[in-house]
């Protein structure tokens, strides 16, 4: 039977009248607003993207004599260089037609496609199941699960500085701290490990790893691995493997899974289709949970699958096509991609080393390449925003300035544009630091030495 309340009208305050218990409670008031008042959430407020808050104050008007070149983008298909394989539209197109997707997943997503992205990623030092795999929309809400289910507000994650800036965006809207941890240009990126480890206290929930590197475009090694594993052990600090670059390293470049080199650190490994499949906007990711010593147990796995029931993520025709795309997409495939990547790096590395105040960094994967500027030598420019802004306004050559990756005096290069727009977009930037740049100056002190 169902509880019904009467409100019975006495001369002092009305009363309510319990149906189910007969008890007489006295009634709330009625709420009275006198007017409109809706406030955004506390989550929107602390919600900030640092790349667009950077790029939307920038004054990005291109030099109409010249048509822009977009070096800023993370979309291998911007340019239409890079078409994802035939054989991964075929999947699509089977999935599609099959009409067997059209559906509702269950929210961690079909049992044959986390098999078969199981199938695809184990290892024997690093086996998997399906139970391990849970598919998301994206490597992005890949993130945002495992940041969800490792961290509390109040507590901290550790993350990389010069860093994708998603963590940051996810982390502070969770209202978890951000603490920025070194790379290390001279070193080809490599993580400073004792400044990382100061930064470990009884609050941290979560490091986070990402290999290859956006923004930086650089591999560790094996060993460098490992020591990163023998910190986040001896700290007892999970770790969060951003590897959606995965295997897109250059020849001659080895850098294995962080969970395949440790049993005992737990890692929850997200990856996705976007980037080495070249379709971003499917939305297929996933997350692989390594814990071969039980360090998360049940409870962090059921908290994944709660989590993912908030929304039904993953788009299912795609899932539907995950096994094919998997199985047969050929090698060449992959290999072609990684070509064109590698050749763009070398030539803007070989370029824009010329150039008097640039600093490349040979990257050695993903799709990216870091610049450093010796703004002491363009004193005209307040800082990499000021000097990318006007590298725009006079040669329409757009590069993201590295302060969206909390990293200054720095650009990062996108190198998924064919070739003869990246030689062409370099002799631009060639041109512009030539008619900026600025000699160390020579007074007294200096002729004396």
């Amino acid at each position: 039977m169902d509880t019904q309340a009467f409100v019975v009208q006495m001369k002092s305050k009305p009363l309510t009248l319990s149906g189910k218990a007969g008890g007489l409670i006295p009634a709330k008031p009625r709420s009275r607003r006198r007017r409109w008042e809706v406030k955004p959430s506390e989550m929107s407020r602390n919600t900030l993207n640092p790349i667009r808050a950077i790029v939307d104050g920038m004054k990005l008007i291109p030099n109409p004599a010249k048509p822009m070149i977009s070096l800023s983008i993370g979309d291998p298909t911007v340019f239409g260089n890079l078409p994802t394989d035939a054989a991964v539209l075929q999947a699509m197109k089977d999935a599609i037609d099959s009409q067997r997707f059209n559906g509702y997943a269950p929210s961690v997503g079909y049992l044959r496609s986390r098999q078969a992205v199981a199938n695809f990623y184990s290892r024997p030092e690093a086996p998997l199941e399906a139970e391990d795999v849970i598919l998301t929309s994206g490597c992005s809400q890949a993130i945002e699960l495992s940041i969800s289910v490792l961290c509390n507000p109040g507590d901290n994650i550790l993350v990389p500085r010069p860093g994708f800036s998603l963590y940051k965006t996810l982390a502070v809207s969770m209202g978890v701290e951000v603490k920025l941890y070194d790379l290390l240009p001279e070193k080809s990126w490599e993580i400073d490990l004792q400044h990382l480890e100061s930064l470990v206290d009884e609050r941290t929930s979560c490091l986070i790893v990402t290999n290859p590197s956006n923004p930086c475009g650089s591999v560790f090694s094996r060993e460098h691995l490992q020591d990163i594993l023998t910190v986040a052990s001896r700290l007892r600090v999970p770790i969060l493997a951003d590897e959606i670059y995965s295997d897109m390293v250059f020849p001659g470049c080895n850098s294995p899974s962080l969970a395949s080199l440790s049993s005992e650190v737990p890692v929850l490994a997200c990856g996705g289709l976007a980037k080495r499949w070249l379709v971003p906007g499917w939305r297929m990711g996933w997350i692989l949970i390594h814990d071969r010593n039980r360090v998360f147990g049940s409870e962090i796995r059921q908290g994944l699958v709660r989590l993912s029931q908030r929304i039904l993520g993953a788009c299912t025709v795609v899932q539907g096509a995950l096994e094919s795309i998997l199985n047969n997409t050929p090698p060449g495939f992959y290999s072609s991609t990684i070509s064109c990547l590698q050749s763009n790096a070398e030539i803007c590395f070989s370029e824009l080393s010329a150039v008097p105040g640039l600093h490349p960094v040979m990257p050695s994967g993903a799709m990216y390449l870091m610049v450093g500027i010796e703004m002491d030598h363009f004193p005209e420019f307040q800082n990499d925003v000021d000097f990318t802004e006007r590298l725009v306004t006079e040669q329409s050559v757009f590069c993201l300035p590295a302060s969206a990756f909390e990293f200054p005096d720095f650009f990062r290069v996108v190198l998924t544009v064919p070739e003869e727009l990246m030689r062409e977009a370099c002799g631009r930037i060639r041109d512009f630091c030539r008619a900026w740049y600025r000699p160390p100056s020579c007074d007294g002190n200096d002729l004396d030495q």
